[in-house]
């Protein structure tokens, strides 16, 4: 993992299973709850072996729902999913995706100020929910319905 990947990597995941509410309400939307954090690596297992070392969290193995991700849950019930890129064109990016109660009106939302969707709302297999991804200032969102 290059040096400047690991501490932002590290970092993010700490703000993402940080809890800075004792019982912050899942449902209230008004914090930017993260659902999902996925990182795109081609360093699956020496991603996850590192997040493990740092944080004292256990990396499942590869789910191949989700898109071969290796997955660890998050202190306010999200979860964090490691993957390599899938094909040539995807490239290596750290992707948060913010809980929704609606993902198609958030995803219009996004599009109307100006972001690019990437990917419409999609249904994830079983009882995963939706999520889409859109694009703004050089960066990658993600929404996600559970």
């Amino acid at each position: 993992m290059n040096r400047i990947a690991c501490p932002l990597i590290a970092a993010l995941f700490a703000l993402c299973s940080c809890a800075t509410t004792p019982a912050a309400d899942p449902q209230d939307l008004s914090v930017v709850p993260v659902h999902y954090l996925e990182i795109v690596t081609p360093e699956v297992d020496e991603t996850c072996a590192a997040l493990a070392a740092i944080h004292g969290v256990t990396f499942s193995e590869r789910n191949a729902e989700l898109a071969y991700s290796r997955m660890a849950s998050l202190v306010d019930g999200g979860r964090i999913g490691v993957r390599a890129p899938m094909g040539d064109v995807e490239v290596p990016v750290v992707r948060i995706y913010a809980r929704v109660a609606d993902v198609q009106a958030a995803t219009e939302a996004a599009e109307a100020a100006g972001g690019q969707v990437a990917m419409w709302p999609t249904a994830l297999p079983g009882d995963e929910g939706m999520f889409s991804i859109y694009l703004q200032g050089g960066n990658e969102f993600g929404l996600w319905q559970p």
